[in-house]
């Protein structure tokens, strides 16, 4: 890939040292918008143990919970043009995925 300079020379884009950040576990997300910018924080979510013996101490253990706290993983700011950029890589990167599942088979399809 690469970008067009305002005088007309293209530059490579290369991403470096991606390999080397740490891989986060994200199941939450919470997106807002001001002044004309997205703001979208990313979290995970692990679900409380509950480990009664009988239905009855599970829901009461249930019930004792008063929140599930969410970790905050990272927290982002979009322009509405990269926000649109980034909704079409994720929409590619999906399709990618639901074919990958056909040519090589769901493992959900084994549960």
């Amino acid at each position: 890939m690469a970008t067009e300079e305002p005088d007309g020379v293209a530059v490579p884009i290369v991403w470096v040292g991606a390999d080397d950040l740490p891989v986060y576990h994200a199941n939450q997300f919470v997106a807002q918008v001001s002044n004309g910018e997205v703001f979208l924080t990313v979290g995970e979510m692990v679900p409380p143990a509950i480990v009664g013996a009988t239905v009855e101490e599970r829901r009461e253990q249930a019930e004792a919970i008063q929140y599930v706290p969410v970790k905050p993983v990272v927290r982002l700011a979009f322009s509405p043009t990269r926000l649109n950029e980034l909704i079409s890589i994720l929409q590619i990167t999906k399709e990618n995925h639901e074919a990958q599942g056909k040519v090589f088979g769901d493992p959900r399809d084994n549960a």
